[in-house]
């Protein structure tokens, strides 16, 4: 090693020794900037905008940290970690060693910072009087559209750190002097966004179209509006989040999925699940309850159609393929690696009488020899038993949602879904949350059978209604979708409902959880840099 290092610092000498006979040589060529450049023209703001979607892919795309996804879920009331965790998940149930090291919390902090960096670079350019050949419709556009991201970024940022610094424009240099707003500027500051947004951004009808048709992934005010609505519970406003969520349940534009549909109709399912198929998804496929679907491109179709490898089903599904018998087959899911494993709670407390939503096809907690080889013809069709640590990995019961097989992918690495971030199923959740904060117990139970009506459930009553049956409920409806963690801690529940359904996990059980972990600990790094002012860290880190 020590020769090539030589051979190649010779060569530099040389080099320079000829070039530096060249005063050209000497002359600047920066190829990048720290300043970003003016945004000028419709192309510009196009292009920058088009990026906020790439940027909010990486959010969930990570495939350096594969448990990535479990961060987000183990360690909650929801699911355990398994023996195959893959590292980044740990500090998130054994919460003793959730420090300001840790990984988890500096790639949270960085993705949102620069997702509001990169918005206020679109919203200071947009706002230049400069610009003169965007009209004053076009321009609110940009704005709002940027401003729904900007919200997004900051509002998971006051759901993970509480008060944070708020920057609201681009930067132009380097900042070693930041402070922790209040929270209440905060929030002041995303609601401020997204009553801009949902104002000035267009109806899902009307989102832009491509030569492929309608590009249902781009903002629409429906998203502005469901975001508002979570973010006026987190603020303890919840009249306001009532009436937000109530207007996109009355718009008209949204309904449930009640009826089977799209591409797997054909084969043995139920019409829940044939809305987590690849293919029906997104609102153009059939999928009526989509608000929000960040769309991805199969890569090995499309050069960059999805960034990184996401792993949410290599997190979610079992490893089934590592039981003798068993073959990769599209009916199961494609290779998953049973990275966590759903709580006890959650499989055999969660669920009542026939909701659709613990049907076999959405829950899936039997498997049955699917090789036809000779080796294994003596097995095939018959159900693999139950045995040993095999159940917490291989043959785990787990949910169907993230599951996909793709043909030009067996090892099964990168995730082709797409993500659904926003439906109209959570619309009702947020709808009942609201009126239970507000002492509307009769109401919330009619928003909730809405739910359950469609789920084939038993109907509810206004005295079973409260926060914790809310979350239940959240969590029967949007297991493996929502970002359970972050809704505990927007809830202040993560410590009770956590140590109370899931605390008993004989494999990898829930060890230092306290009120410390309502809140996420500010990365070191960025209170070491901040060289110039007091970057305060949160309690107990």
């Amino acid at each position: 090693m020590k020769k090539y290092i030589s051979i190649f610092a010779s060569l530099l000498i040389v080099f320079i020794a000829f070039s530096s006979c060249k005063k050209s040589y000497l002359d600047e060529k920066p190829f990048s900037l720290y300043t970003p450049l003016t945004l000028t023209d419709s192309l510009g703001f196009e292009a920058s905008l088009i990026g906020l979607y790439n940027h909010t892919s990486t959010i969930f795309s990570w495939s350096d940290q594969q448990g990535w996804p479990s961060v987000w879920q183990v360690g909650t009331d929801v699911a355990n970690a398994t023996n195959n965790q893959q590292g980044v998940e740990i500090p998130y149930y054994n919460y003793a060693t959730l420090t300001p090291t840790d990984v988890g919390s500096a790639r949270t902090w960085n993705r949102n910072y620069i997702m509001v960096n990169l918005t206020n670079i679109i919203i200071d350019g947009i706002e230049n009087p400069a610009v003169t050949s965007i009209s004053a419709k076009g321009k609110s556009l940009v704005s709002a559209e940027a401003k729904f991201f900007r919200a997004y970024a900051y509002n998971n940022l006051a759901t993970c750190y509480g008060g944070v610094p708020l920057i609201l424009h681009a930067l132009s240099g380097p900042k070693t002097d930041f402070v922790r707003a209040p929270l209440t500027d905060v929030n002041n500051q995303i609601v401020n966004d997204l009553i801009f947004a949902s104002s000035n951004l267009p109806d899902i009808e009307s989102v832009k179209t491509n030569t492929k048709g309608k590009m249902y992934g781009r903002a629409n005010k429906f998203m502005a509006m469901q975001l508002l609505a979570e973010v006026y519970l987190r603020i303890g406003k919840p009249d306001l989040a009532e009436q937000q969520a109530q207007a996109i349940i009355s718009s008209g534009k949204f309904s449930l999925i009640k009826a089977r549909y799209g591409v797997k109709t054909g084969q043995p399912g139920d019409y829940y699940s044939d809305m987590f198929q690849y293919g029906n998804e997104r609102r153009v496929q059939g999928n009526t309850e989509a608000i929000w679907v960040l769309e991805q491109e199969n890569p090995n179709a499309v050069v960059g159609g999805i960034t990184d490898n996401p792993q949410q089903r290599r997190v979610w599904g079992a490893a089934y393929y590592n039981i003798a018998g068993m073959a990769l087959a599209d009916s199961l899911g494609g290779r998953s690696i049973g990275r966590l494993r759903l709580s006890n709670w959650v499989l055999y407390g969660l669920y009542k009488g026939n909701d659709i939503r613990n049907s076999k096809y959405n829950i899936r907690r039997r498997y049955y020899y699917n090789d036809p080889s000779p080796a294994y013809a003596a097995k095939f069709g018959k159900q693999v038993p139950f045995t040993g640590p095999d159940t917490l990995i291989n043959i785990c019961p787990s949910t169907t949602k993230w599951g996909a097989f793709d043909p030009n992918d067996t090892f099964g690495y990168a995730m082709i879904k797409d993500f659904i971030l926003m439906r109209l199923g959570e619309t009702y959740l947020l709808l009942a949350e609201a009126q239970v904060a507000q002492g509307k117990t009769g109401d919330a139970a009619t928003s909730i059978n809405v739910l359950r009506t469609r789920a084939g459930a038993d109907q509810v009553t206004a005295a079973q209604m409260t926060k914790d049956f809310i979350l239940d409920e959240r969590a029967r409806e949007l297991i493996g979708e929502e970002n359970r963690r972050m809704t505990l801690m927007r809830t202040g529940t993560l410590v009770e409902r956590a140590l109370r359904l899931n605390s008993n996990d004989a494999s990898k059980p829930i060890t230092g959880l306290t009120t410390r972990n309502l809140l996420l600990p500010i990365p070191l790094t960025e209170i070491q840099l901040n060289k110039d002012a007091v970057l305060t860290q949160n309690p107990g880190y």
